[in-house]
């Protein structure tokens, strides 16, 4: 059986987010939780997914991602270059673009390395965090199969996306 790892993105995703309904659609949906959601640390971030992970079998885990746990998984694919069934990567941030002005130690830029497993990366036409063209430049490099929603904002609770069967459904696409 696949074991689904879900990573949110700074400040977690909250009860109506489409994170929360996938964690809730079975038990082998599992919430990876960060020490701080606010104050996201790369180091820590990779540290704990890949902790997480370390008593599961590699070829049965997918990563769910939404905007800076997206380029957590990256980051963790690139240091950790372990093999994993697949990650969905839904409006990854654009951590380089100058209205991102969070504080996020280490997430100094996204990494542009060929992730080495499976990866679908879903955008947004008119997402605040990434231009249709960064997240479509992204998916070139991670090598990752691109799926264009239209105009769905950072695909979020507050955009909309609470239980989002379609998500579900591109899901399946990974096992």
């Amino acid at each position: 059986m696949t074991t689904y790892f879900i990573i949110p993105g700074l400040g977690n995703s909250g009860p109506d987010h489409w994170q929360t309904y996938f964690e809730k659609s079975g038990d082998n949906f599992i919430r990876i939780n960060q020490k701080e959601w606010d104050a996201a640390s790369n180091q820590y971030w990779i540290e704990t997914i890949e902790s997480a992970l370390h008593s599961y079998h590699l070829d049965h885990v997918v990563l769910i991602g939404h905007s800076l746990g997206c380029v957590a998984i990256a980051n963790w694919a690139k240091a950790y270059k372990k093999k994993i069934k697949g990650a969905l990567l839904v409006a990854p941030s654009d951590i380089e673009a100058p209205k991102y002005n969070f504080d996020t130690p280490g997430f100094d830029g996204v990494p542009l390395d060929k992730i080495n497993f499976k990866t679908i990366l879903v955008a947004s036409t008119n997402d605040e965090w990434v231009t249709l063209e960064r997240a479509e430049f992204f998916a070139k490099n991670w090598g990752s199969e691109f799926i264009n929603v239209g105009a769905s904002g950072h695909i979020n609770a507050s955009s909309g996306f609470g239980e989002w069967p379609e998500g579900l459904e591109i899901l399946k696409k990974l096992g």
